[in-house]
């Protein structure tokens, strides 16, 4: 078999891959694109609903096992881990973008610089993130509105996410996109196990409540980690692997991966000003109840909406490669598929939790009042579910296409230009309406979304065919 990736010049320590993984890589723009769909966001799916259930166990074990306000607190903590979140979707998104695109076109070595400088700006971000999130702490939990009880539960979660925030990431988006999709499952597949064993043992074993939870977090967190350190350092079978070279900063890549991967953060960041919104909101309008519900639906939304997330990440590698070979139209219609795919799942996830929203809260809490209003936000809330996937996959179609300001305008406008300005006005009127400002605001920024998909199109007909 002719091998798919030649040796890279100047490269001597890097080898030839093997027949077999220039196969898996080249495959990416030979196999009938639904197949190649349903495999990829399958594994992706599979990944990240491994995450999702962790998500609701550490709710679970969190709420049952220390009580509803230390979910209040954990869950007022999560706008600024979403930042983190955002900063390592920003670089791992727009190395992977990179990374496939430099295996369609076989260069090898921009593709390895490409990972490592991810690394490098990961890990830079992480260690400053870490240090002014100790110092700053208190003032930080003060603007997020935690205070009492809550207060404190939020402080000892927080401390130690922020002094374990360097593990947060294994950077299964680039190992996603070199066609690597058993790995990226065992990369959060693993880690989750972990999790889930960690946290009845710390915090009903040995009764840590919130601290135990975060520590479960950061032991799992290391282990994928530690996975992805071996895999991109270690592991030679290959098209790339990361060498010290690849780690210096390099301004070209870094400013293109920064580029690619900005609407993710600014997306993760919009994200994390509506979390901070909706909680101060619902602190004065319905009190603890309210914020139990929004926290609690939080948790479900999390792990029901998953698979919307794996669609998106399965669909970016195969888009990214497929452009850098010059197949537009397998990548238009890998596009068109997952579009398809994510709306008809949310609109199932919708009718499910129409109809198990009574058994969910009960499952989450004994208090009557939390459970009527958990019932009433998450039903409303499910609305928009149908609509949710809409505007994050086409962001992420045009940051794996290398198109920057479409995706800009998608993540960043719908937050920003939408989601914050309509939450805000309807809570005026009361908790009701500031539920009912989800769906409200899903339909407008979805709308827009595909206005703008159809303007960015480029016109003519395609380069080359899609099987």
């Amino acid at each position: 078999m002719v091998r798919q990736f030649p040796k890279q010049p100047e490269r001597p320590a890097v080898r030839t891959p093997r027949a077999d993984h220039g196969s898996r890589v080249a495959a990416l723009g030979t196999q009938p694109v639904g197949r190649l769909l349903l495999t990829s966001s399958t594994q992706t799916t599979l990944s990240v609903a491994t995450y999702g259930i962790y998500a609701l166990t550490n709710a679970w074990f969190v709420s049952r096992g220390v009580g509803p306000l230390a979910l209040v607190g954990v869950n007022v903590v999560s706008p600024v881990l979403l930042v983190l979140g955002a900063v390592s979707t920003t670089v791992g998104v727009g190395g992977a973008s990179m990374v496939s695109r430099s295996l369609g076109t076989g260069d090898l070595r921009r593709a390895a610089r490409a990972a490592g400088n991810a690394f490098l700006a990961y890990w830079t971000v992480a260690i400053v993130f870490s240090v002014l999130g100790v110092l700053l702490l208190d003032p930080l939990l003060t603007l997020l509105g935690a205070a009492g009880r809550v207060r404190g539960y939020a402080h000892d979660y927080a401390l130690i996410l922020f002094a374990g925030a360097i593990t947060a990431t294994g950077f299964s988006s680039l190992v996603r996109a070199e066609g690597r999709l058993r790995f990226s499952t065992v990369l959060w597949m693993v880690p989750v196990v972990c999790q889930i064993v960690l946290d009845p043992l710390l915090i009903f074993g040995l009764g840590l409540g919130v601290r135990g939870a975060a520590l479960g977090t950061v032991g799992g967190q290391a282990v994928s980690m530690g996975l992805s350190l071996w895999f991109f350092f270690v592991q030679r079978d290959r098209p790339y692997r990361i060498t010290l070279a690849d780690l210096r900063p390099h301004g070209p890549t870094l400013r293109e991966l920064v580029a690619l991967g900005s609407p993710s953060f600014l997306s993760g960041f919009g994200n994390s000003l509506v979390l901070s919104l909706v909680n101060n909101r619902l602190a004065g309008l319905g009190g603890p109840a309210a914020m139990s519900a929004y926290a609690t639906c939080s948790r479900i939304g999390t792990f029901v909406l998953m698979p919307q997330l794996g669609i998106s990440q399965g669909m970016q590698p195969l888009i990214g490669y497929n452009v850098g070979r010059g197949l537009t139209a397998r990548a238009d219609r890998i596009r068109t598929l997952a579009l398809r795919a994510t709306t008809v799942y949310g609109t199932a996830a919708c009718l499910v939790l129409l109809i198990a929203a009574g058994p969910l809260a009960a499952s989450f809490t004994d208090d009557p009042q939390v459970r009527r209003a958990t019932v009433e936000a998450m039903r409303i809330i499910a609305l928009s579910y149908p609509l949710t996937g809409v505007t994050s996959l086409l962001s992420a179609y045009f940051q794996a296409t290398g198109r920057a300001r479409p995706s800009y305008l998608i993540s960043v406008g719908s937050i920003m230009g939408i989601r914050l300005p309509l939450l805000f006005v309807l809570s005026l009127f009361g908790t009701l309406w500031l539920w009912i400002g989800f769906p409200a605001a899903e339909l407008v920024a979805a709308t827009v979304a595909l206005l703008v998909l159809r303007r960015g199109r480029p016109s003519g007909p395609h380069p080359r065919g899609a099987p």
